[in-house]
Parts: structure tokens; sequence; C-alpha cells
């Protein structure tokens, strides 16, 4: 009888404890957006996306992007180094149909570029969100990754762009 006393009182601190995350992301919703900053994918309107690890965003342009923009021919990327504010233009992308530029989703100094895009920018169309990237950065302030938008809200965005 002690045995199954002992037992019962284990589940129970057993279902307690794993209660207790879900009631810390209420009582302290300040790390649940960190953590979920930490391991998205954001979206501008404009088409730009930004992957965040560990502080440092990879940048580029989505697939939606590429495939408006047709075959891409020539892909402009600034030094390592280099500084850019939230909005600011940080490349271009030109194509047999139009050029475009590419926005900062947030700021931050570029830690990497992408190289391999200078040779062959032609690999923006068929793999932009992963081996084509654009640059990598040391994001400033991750609280600007709070007002991108998420995939959801950047299909939507998608859907009523290819409907007009």
């Amino acid at each position: 009888m002690a045995l199954r006393l002992a037992a019962r009182q284990t589940l129970v601190g057993a279902r307690f404890s794993l209660r207790t995350p879900a009631l810390h992301a209420r009582q302290f919703p300040q790390f649940q957006s960190s953590f979920a900053r930490a391991f998205s994918t954001k979206y501008l309107e404009s088409h730009e996306y930004i992957k965040l690890d560990s502080g440092v965003g990879t940048i580029g342009i989505t697939d939606f992007a590429q495939s408006q923009l047709g075959d891409v021919v020539f892909v402009d990327l600034p030094e390592k180094g280099d500084s850019f504010e939230k909005g600011e233009a940080f490349g271009s992308v030109e194509s047999v149909k139009a050029a475009s530029d590419v926005y900062m989703p947030v700021g931050g100094e570029v830690v990497e570029v992408n190289d391999l895009l200078m040779e062959q920018p032609e690999l923006v169309n068929s793999s932009a969100m992963s081996e084509a990237w654009f640059v990598k950065i040391k994001v400033g302030d991750e609280s600007e990754m709070d007002d991108l938008l998420d995939q959801a809200a950047y299909e939507k965005v998608c859907e009523e762009e290819a409907d007009h």
C-alpha cells in the first residue's frame, strides 16, 4: 500500500512538472517571444526572409520573389563588415525581366556574404531559401524581428499579389 501511494505521489509530481513550462510561458511572455524569434523564419512584404540562429540572421529573397523575377542573371551584394539599418537596401537582384533592390529585414552588420552567387546567380532560382542566401548579419536588436511577418501572414501577402 505504501509503495502504491509513493508511486501515485510520484506521478502527481511528474504531472505537475510537465505543466510547469506552460505556466512559465504565461507568466513570462518575454521568454516565449525570444524563443520563437530564435527558431523561426520571418518575412518582409517586399519578399525578403531572415532566419535567426544565435543572433546571426541569414537573409535572402523568397521563392515567391524569385518566381516573380524570372531567370536571375546578376546579384549585387555588400561587403563583409558593412552595416545597415532595418529597411535599408543592401543589394540588388537582376533578372531577364527586371531589377529589384533587396532590403534589410533588421539592422545589423554583415558577417558573411554568399560569394557563390557572384559566380552562379541562377542558384537563386533553384534554391532561393537555402543555398542561395545573400548575407549573414550579426543582428543589432532582435526585437526588430517582432514586427516582421510570420509564415501564415507572408503566405497571405503572396496570395493577394498572385490574385492581382
